[in-house]
């Protein structure tokens, strides 16, 4: 993933939030995002699926209508015992606790995504999300850069290398339903995820802004990747998704997995599974962390509808290589699903 392109450096965010500003720094104010509608009905929530019980025909049914209308859904059972949980909860917690110059050591450089800044700047002029983060490449592990991984504390990368190990087995193993569902070889699949298949970690930390009302903690946008893992590593609620021209606020279920489906399965199953619109909203008191993990095929993959699909219905989507595909992406702002809109065939 080296030289395909990076992000611009920007203020640290957790350093500018403890200035407490009168006035915040103009790139961080987001009028554009101001008038949004958030649904107020609280029964309103993404389905619970329970990876225990995919073997059997309802939870299977209950999966694929998660994938078709809401692009997300909350995993229960995932066999991911509590203590790898834990352990990646508490070491990214104390990364970020470490002193600013610290962390800046694993500071991203040009031309790379990984390592410690923002993510998706692109311009000197575009709008900044009110966040930092710490964004590494787990898998495969014949990639890993450890000059990025911190050294401090001293089990965050034996949490990491576990967890992440972890995380992508659920992965393949959810991709194997999916593949049933959608009736193509659920093999073939599982295989383009397992094999060399790439994984991006990507620890968030949202800090509290007095003025929460007009800053963004992560613009709106559809994960670009195929299946993306969310682990809510903190109390604070912040994740939203777009139903019905709404935001509704998501609760997490405490032990759960939040899932969610990138543009790249929405492009493999032809449009049959939804990518959907999400964002991040800051807490004016607390600090919020998560833990987001996007797991892609591997680099040889061609990114387009899969064969199977295309016996009985025209394909929607271009076909190109991964190589390109990622290149695509690290050239873009985040934007809504604007770049799963230049994917579309007229």
């Amino acid at each position: 993933m080296k030289n395909l392109g990076g992000s611009l450096p920007v203020e640290n965010v957790q350093n500018l939030a403890t200035k407490n500003l009168n006035d915040l720094p103009l790139r961080y104010i987001r009028s554009d995002l101001q008038l949004d509608q958030v649904c107020a009905d609280d029964s309103f929530q993404i389905p619970v699926v329970d990876m225990a019980k995919l073997g059997e025909q309802n939870e299977m049914a209950l999966l694929h209508t998660a994938c078709q209308h809401w692009g997300f859904f909350q995993l229960i059972n995932h066999g991911i015992e509590e203590q790898v949980i834990e352990n990646m909860k508490k070491d990214t917690e104390e990364f970020f606790k470490l002193p600013l110059e610290e962390k800046m050591a694993y500071a991203q450089i040009p031309n790379n995504i990984e390592g410690y800044g923002q993510a998706f700047v692109v311009s000197q002029h575009q709008k900044l999300d009110w966040a930092d983060m710490l964004f590494l490449l787990p898998q495969p592990p014949s990639q890993r850069d450890f000059r990025f991984w911190p050294k401090f504390p001293i089990s965050f990368r034996e949490s990491l290398d576990k967890y992440s190990a972890d995380l992508q087995k659920v992965t393949v193993g959810l991709l194997r339903v999916m593949a049933r569902n959608l009736k193509v070889d659920p093999e073939k699949l599982g295989r383009m995820f397992e094999d060399e298949g790439v994984q991006g970690v990507r620890m968030n930390y949202y800090p509290p802004c007095s003025q929460a009302n007009k800053v963004i903690g992560l613009t709106p946008h559809s994960d670009l990747t195929g299946l993306t893992l969310l682990l809510q590593v903190n109390e604070v609620q912040g994740l939203q998704i777009k139903k019905n021209g709404k935001w509704v606020p998501i609760k997490p279920i405490p032990g759960a997995l939040i899932i969610n489906v990138g543009d790249i399965i929405e492009i493999m199953s032809n449009g049959e599974y939804k990518s959907i619109e999400h964002r991040a909203v800051v807490n004016p008191e607390k600090e919020r962390l998560s833990i987001a993990a996007f797991h892609s095929p591997n680099m040889n993959t061609m990114i387009g509808p899969l064969e199977d699909l295309l016996k009985e219905k025209k394909p929607i989507y271009k076909t190109i290589n991964h190589v390109e595909y990622v290149k695509l992406v690290l050239a873009t702002k985040l934007d809504g699903k604007s770049l799963l809109s230049s994917m579309k065939l007229d």
